[in-house]
């Protein structure tokens, strides 16, 4: 957090500027602790009814900003991560399982996004990645670039990515990224390795 001036972890909830915590949200504060039980409790039911070839640890993980939910669980291998990713494309499961958490909380203000490979991320409305703008809005950048790879509709970098204060770019690796940014920031060392 000190090599950058600013620094907005889970979606921009947990915030830093020159290195010190400026601001810090709690997603339990902000939706209740009724509502937030509801919620987990529902997705426990959903994944305790779901049939997969593998099953591991950490399905719902509690984060500042976010539930992150991977019905195969976070403790899966690289080579379960993958055989879910193929089955997932193929049964839709995270694509049905936030169609239920939809309807089931329909109003309670509630946004539901693709997270990676195995998982889905839940947070209040207005808490996706653009949440970090409000504080970069008062700073008058002329410029904003944003670079992510879920920048599909859907997917958990989509919004800040379309955002008009923002120039996105939709990258698939690290490696992709830095050489936009050469191309971008610093075009006569673009072609180095």
């Amino acid at each position: 957090i000190d090599k950058f001036d600013y620094v907005f972890a889970e979606n921009g909830t947990v915030q830093y500027k020159n290195g010190q915590l400026v601001s810090k949200q709690a997603i339990q504060d902000h939706l209740g602790e009724e509502l937030l039980q509801d919620l987990i409790n529902f997705c426990l039911n959903y994944m305790a009814l779901l049939k997969l070839p593998k099953k591991r640890g950490t399905f719902i993980e509690f984060r500042n900003g976010m539930l992150n939910i991977s019905p195969i669980g976070r403790s899966c291998t690289p080579e379960e991560r993958v055989e879910f990713s193929e089955l997932d494309k193929k049964e839709r499961i995270r694509e049905k399982f936030v169609a239920a958490l939809q309807r089931e909380f329909a109003g309670k203000g509630l946004r539901f996004s693709r997270g990676g490979m195995i998982s889905f991320d839940v947070f209040p409305e207005g808490w996706d990645k653009r949440y970090c703008l409000n504080v970069l809005d008062s700073e008058r950048f002329d410029t904003i670039h944003f670079f992510g790879n879920e920048t599909t509709p859907g997917g958990n970098d989509y919004e800040i990515y379309d955002d008009p204060r923002t120039v996105g770019h939709s990258v698939q690796c690290p490696q992709e990224t830095v050489q936009r940014c050469r191309e971008i920031f610093f075009p006569e060392r673009a072609n180095e390795c």
